[in-house]
């Protein structure tokens, strides 16, 4: 009777082990531990991606709020935007930056002198801008950032050397 005892006792162990979880649940035709693993992976390596593209996205959200609040400041200060290209005999081959507050056009050389003393007295570094035509612009705050280059003209606008008219001139 003992033997019968510990003979069943050995069989319901090794049944124990053979009838696992994984065991029954494939008998049944449900997925194993495995299977639910590589489930639950590819499901965390899809929100990894997913919370990727809303990182992206609300990049480029913000990128096309700030490209619109400049749009906005650039039509608050109502000022041009000029192209070097539109006009005709400028020379800008030797200019250092993209972008330049024009702050004034002169005829007589001595006009500009004085009103690149007024700027450079107020702290600012001029830079001249012949035309062929004779005229020559004086451009302050050379800069490569559209941006910076608005924000200049903003805080320009309040110096006193500087006409309502200032534009910005766009080397290209």
């Amino acid at each position: 009777m003992f033997k019968r005892i510990a003979t069943l006792a050995v069989f319901a162990a090794m049944l124990a082990g053979l009838c696992g979880c994984d065991f029954m649940r494939k008998l049944a035709g449900r997925p194993t531990s495995a299977d639910i693993e590589a489930k639950r992976a590819l499901i965390e390596s899809e929100e990894a991606g997913h919370r990727a593209r809303m990182d992206s996205l609300r990049t480029m959200e913000k990128a096309m709020a700030d490209s619109l609040n400049l749009i906005d400041s650039i039509l608050a200060l109502r000022s041009n935007v000029i192209p070097s290209g539109s006009l005709q005999g400028l020379r800008t081959a030797g200019l250092a930056h993209r972008y330049y507050i024009v702050v004034g056009a002169f005829s007589v050389e001595g006009n500009t002198a004085k009103l690149i003393s007024k700027a450079e007295a107020a702290g600012y570094k001029c830079v001249k801008i012949p035309f062929s035509n004779g005229f020559t612009a004086v451009g302050i705050c050379g800069t490569d950032n559209l941006r910076e280059a608005f924000a200049s003209l903003r805080k320009v606008r309040v110096e006193k050397f500087c006409p309502t008219d200032a534009w910005v001139l766009v080397n290209d």
